[in-house]
């Protein structure tokens, strides 16, 4: 199976759906809002959730889901990559609650050789989340900074890095 792509594996236009989507759960939102030391209560208490917001519900925390989307981006987009450079936008368009299903997908915006080392050059591409209904939840931007083939080859090919196991007796 393959992880990441190489400069020369990404084509503008291109549109990576990222699979599977991920089932967002009241416990998963939580956890992240506590390592990360978030405590607003819109997050965390149902009771001022339900009493004083307009959505009458907690909402997942926009961050869990950027990092999600992120995460699931990775095996499609920067499995292989050098550097992440920037994210140029982050939009939270719509609230994605407890329960919710988040699906992602990639489209490629335009790739760039580097002007200064001839094994890599940069993505430029477009991420958007959206619900098991369709409404889009979130999008952003960035640059990546990819190796090509070259790059990989001198470097140990497709895994690099990975140990052959022991002779066992």
């Amino acid at each position: 199976m393959q992880f990441g792509r190489y400069y020369e594996e990404f084509e503008v236009g291109a549109v990576y759906k990222h699979w599977p989507g991920k089932t967002v759960t009241e416990y998963d939102d939580h956890l992240f809002c506590l390592i990360t030391m978030n405590h607003h209560p819109l997050h965390l208490d149902t009771h001022y959730a339900a009493e004083t917001t307009d959505f009458g519900r907690n909402v997942v925390v926009g961050n869990y889901v950027y990092s999600l989307l992120l995460g699931m981006s990775v095996p499609d987009v920067s499995g292989k990559a050098i550097a992440n450079l920037e994210i140029e936008s982050l939009r939270h368009v719509a609230p994605t609650f407890h329960g919710d299903t988040v699906y992602g997908e990639t489209t490629v915006l335009d790739k760039t050789e580097s002007k200064s080392k001839d094994d890599r050059g940069v993505v430029y591409v477009e991420t958007i989340g959206y619900k098991q209904d369709g409404t889009v939840v979130c999008v952003f931007r960035r640059k990546v900074m990819v190796p090509k083939r070259s790059y990989g080859e001198a470097r140990g090919g497709e895994q690099p890095g990975r140990p052959e196991p022991k002779p066992r007796s």
